[in-house]
């Protein structure tokens, strides 16, 4: 009964090669301009004439998915960041756990000069290690200054070479009012950066480290087996609804500044505030930078990533069709209140000649709202298909026969 099958199976499979390769391969640009309308038009940014009467030195609100800036004051002025520098070293640590460099569960040795740093700190001695997990929740909780350095150590020798990763990690980002002198935010001459540069590194941290938030979001916890306390320096986590982050820092230089982060119903925004006379001005005028956002724009979502766009045909493949999905989740930023409409451009082929590999770029989709282009992602193979061959053919639809058959 088998060899039976098996004959049938490869008379189809010589039949089908034939067919296939009596076929041309046909591609054509399929576009769909469907309309739809939304309740909202692209964000337009506010310029320097702080219309919020803010007190600080400088702000700015940008939407984290987009990066549109939706209000700024003096976003360019260079300030001393105090502790918002952590931002840039937590990055760092995220991607080098994202390489495989780094594990959360590696432990970290403290130096003596990691030991020495003032401020903000949780008295590591030279004696005692923590894990990577310890360490960033302390740095993400209380600021410490002391893991910071210890991290930076580990990360790159010294501290002083970890400083020029971070300066070149912010080239890479187009931090250009930014020079790094330390990986804590101390006082510095010539340790600057601005809001807007500030908001690039916090967007790079949220937009691909959103794990981060598992430690901004902490209010009090503990290490050492509850014999260290902690609680969160950024009083927005506990206070303000759909907080996520991220990070203070003050000097007696610097004053008070704050990198706040939130979402709320899919929209979430980033307020930057440097140079804010007292810490309850900086977390009010977080706050309002914030509303501000949250009152006046909404996040539209047009496809998640992994969806399906449509079912395309495959040409020479053992496989006839393949799904087209969506690389990355897909929306735009909309103001509050206007109708505009949304276009929808896919340009997708028609047919795909096989070999085709999962992840395999097909095609794009492109959103529109009055030619603006207001959001775009590659369309993209959501398996592989081998081309087809006599041998290839036949192993599948044995397969398929074993399958259907156990």
């Amino acid at each position: 009964m088998i060899k039976k099958i098996l004959t049938i199976c490869l008379i189809c499979t010589f039949c089908f090669l034939h067919n296939c390769i009596a076929i041309e391969d046909s591609v054509y640009i399929w576009s769909n301009d469907s309309a739809i309308t939304t309740s909202a038009n692209t964000t337009s940014e506010e310029t320097n004439e702080n219309s919020l009467k803010l007190e600080s030195g400088s702000a700015i609100l940008i939407e984290q998915n987009t990066g549109e800036i939706l209000y700024q004051y003096n976003p360019h002025e260079k300030l001393r960041p105090a502790s918002v520098t952590k931002i840039m070293t937590i990055l760092l640590t995220m991607e080098a756990l994202d390489s495989g460099r780094l594990s959360l569960e590696d432990k970290i040795p403290c130096s003596e000069n990691a030991a020495a740093m003032g401020g903000s700190q949780i008295w590591l001695d030279v004696r005692e290690t923590l894990s990577v997990h310890e360490m960033l929740k302390a740095m993400c909780v209380v600021s410490a200054n002391d893991c910071t350095v210890a991290m930076a150590e580990y990360l790159a020798g010294s501290q002083e070479a970890f400083v020029e990763q971070m300066n070149k990690r912010a080239q890479e980002l187009g931090m250009k009012d930014t020079t790094f002198k330390n990986c804590h935010g101390l006082d510095e001459d010539g340790h600057v950066t601005s809001s807007y540069d500030i908001a690039l590194m916090s967007r790079e941290l949220l937009t691909k480290h959103p794990q981060i938030t598992q430690y901004t979001t902490i209010w009090m916890d503990s290490l050492r087996d509850g014999k260290s306390q902690l609680v969160n320096t950024n009083k927005l986590i506990r206070n303000y609804s759909g907080a996520t982050g991220l990070k203070t820092g003050s000097t007696a230089t610097a004053l008070y500044n704050l990198s706040a982060s939130a979402t709320r119903d899919n929209l979430s925004l980033i307020a930057v505030i440097m140079k804010a006379p007292t810490t309850k001005i900086r977390f009010e005028e977080a706050t309002k930078l914030l509303d501000y956002g949250f009152s006046n724009y909404t996040y539209k979502q047009f496809g998640e990533k992994g969806e399906t766009v449509k079912t395309i045909n495959v040409d020479k493949g053992v496989i006839t069709t393949v799904d087209a999905i969506l690389e990355n989740s897909c929306g735009a930023l909309v103001k509050k209140g206007q109708n505009k409409e949304l276009v929808q451009n896919i340009n997708l082929d028609s047919n795909i000649p096989a070999p085709i590999s999962k992840g395999q770029k097909l095609g794009e989709i492109t959103y529109t709202i009055e030619g603006k282009t207001v959001g775009q992602t590659n369309i993209i193979a959501k398996e592989d298909i081998p081309k087809i061959s006599l041998w290839n053919m036949t192993t599948y639809l044995y397969e398929n026969w074993y399958k259907l058959n156990r």
